[in-house]
């Protein structure tokens, strides 16, 4: 049996049986690159990225998490799920699930794709990529919702989930395009952001598509399963004689709370999973954190202006799920909490972790760089709830403790002193000095102009 077919055979088992006892009836899954990867993963540690296994660091976390800085990383997104969607309603079928318009795309055009249920809540969220005039390709989390919602219509359309046929790697940083130049052996200097076109590696055909997840320049290489070991392997040498990382699941979410992008999943919970579509990639654990919700699991969601998704010039014209719903909100004209980032007092970080070398009562430790999990905080002012902090992070770009916060408009300018509860109820909890910081993070450079060869850019 060859790669793709033990990739797709042991995805369908792992599916199928999801909540029986894993090893003995529920296979391990690993990447379709596992054995490239396993020769660099000397710990030989794994972790979970949705139901598939990644090592969880090759060299260092710290070195790692820098690599998109200074020089750039290979890494491996092969557990999101993809779903090819074809058909004569295609196009307009995702135009009414999400709320970008979809009303000019280009063929090889990226979009992010934010989809909401009937009450505005965000139920999936990723990137949808217009491959021909009747195809498109969505990659998230995960696409059970859309898969679902589908099956609710009449469209003519219709989907295939193509996840285990088809790997994804991330190449990010400052030196992606060199590598990515060296590896294919032709210039992609056409390729704009959130474009993307088709290339070769090896003779095999990849899909180069410029993207902008760690919010520095940045491509994904989106290619067939039974190649991914060698272009896996082929990529950490193209990119050698550029510094190259490979990236490890412990590092990987690093970089999304330094850009201010808000990941499906751990920096809130999809409005999906009260639904028959939710994301079976998600069903492991509850969140962890000092936050206790009021009003029940509805407390974990958000709506699009929350997470910076919202629409500049106001609500638009055209129908899509949701819109009744945002629509309601605005003319009640509540204020509406908005995303920003926390920078965390380092002294008092510092007190956290070194707890377990003084005395008293041991509060919540601190995984570094950061949780594995959906972890909420409680965000306090004047001794009141005015936020929810998420997606606390050590960034060695930054060198700071940092997080994401949904927050109350009165508290939400730049400078603002506020405090972020840490630990569990029940738990000896800390307050933690905090300062609200504009997002990103860092300067973003995902649109950085590369259209000019080396020898002729300032």
């Amino acid at each position: 049996m060859g790669i793709a077919e033990a990739q797709r055979s042991t995805y369908e088992a792992v599916l199928r049986m999801q909540d029986a006892p894993f090893v003995a009836e529920r296979p391990p899954y690993f990447s379709p690159a596992a054995a490239a990867q396993d020769k660099s993963n000397a710990p030989g540690a794994y972790g979970y990225f949705a139901q598939t296994l990644l090592p969880l660091e090759y060299t260092n976390w710290v070195e790692e998490c820098g690599a998109h800085v200074t020089s750039c990383y290979v890494g491996d997104w092969s557990s999101l799920h993809k779903v090819v969607v074809r058909g004569r309603e295609a196009r307009a079928f995702l135009g009414w699930l999400g709320m970008r318009d979809l009303s000019r795309f280009e063929l090889g055009q990226i979009k992010h794709h934010v989809q909401l249920d009937q009450n505005g809540w965000v139920a999936s969220e990723g990137i949808v990529c217009r491959l021909d005039e009747e195809e498109f390709l969505y990659t998230a989390g995960s696409g059970d919702w859309l898969i679902w919602q589908l099956g609710q219509g009449s469209w003519d359309a219709e989907v295939q989930d193509v996840s285990p046929d088809r790997f994804i790697f991330g190449v990010q940083g400052p030196a992606a395009l060199g590598t990515l130049e060296a590896l294919t052996g032709e210039s992609l200097r056409d390729i704009a952001f959130s474009r993307s076109r088709m290339s070769k590696i090896g003779g095999v055909p990849v899909r180069v598509l410029r993207t902008g997840i760690s919010g520095e320049l940045g491509y994904e290489l989106h290619g067939p399963s039974e190649h991914a070991n060698e272009i896996w392997s082929a990529t950490v040498t193209a990119g050698e004689r550029f510094g190259i990382r490979q990236l490890g699941l412990r590092s990987q979410p690093v970089q999304h709370i330094e850009a201010g992008i808000a990941t499906n999943g751990l920096d809130y919970l999809p409005a999906s999973i009260l639904t028959p579509g939710a994301p079976r990639q998600f069903r492991r654990g509850i969140p962890g954190g000092s936050f206790v919700p009021e009003g029940g699991v509805t407390d974990y969601f958000r709506k699009p202006g929350e997470l910076g998704w919202g629409f500049r010039k106001g609500l638009p014209d055209r129908d899509f799920q949701g819109r009744d719903a945002l629509a309601a909100d605005a003319a009640q004209g509540e204020p509406q909490r908005t995303l920003v980032g926390l920078r965390w007092n380092a002294e008092d970080v510092a007190g956290i972790l070194a707890a377990p070398f003084g005395g008293g009562d041991l509060p919540d430790p601190m995984e570094l760089p950061r949780g594995r999990g959906p972890v909420f905080d409680q965000v306090l002012a004047g001794g009141r709830r005015v936020g929810v902090s998420t997606g606390r992070t050590v960034s060695v770009n930054l060198r700071s403790t940092i997080s994401l916060c949904v927050i109350d408009p009165a508290h939400a300018a730049p400078g603002t002193d506020v405090r972020v509860l840490w630990g569990r109820p029940g738990t000896a909890q800390r307050e933690v000095r905090a300062t609200v910081t504009a997002l990103p993070f860092k300067p973003d450079r995902r649109r950085t102009d590369v259209s000019a060869p080396p020898s002729s850019q300032v």
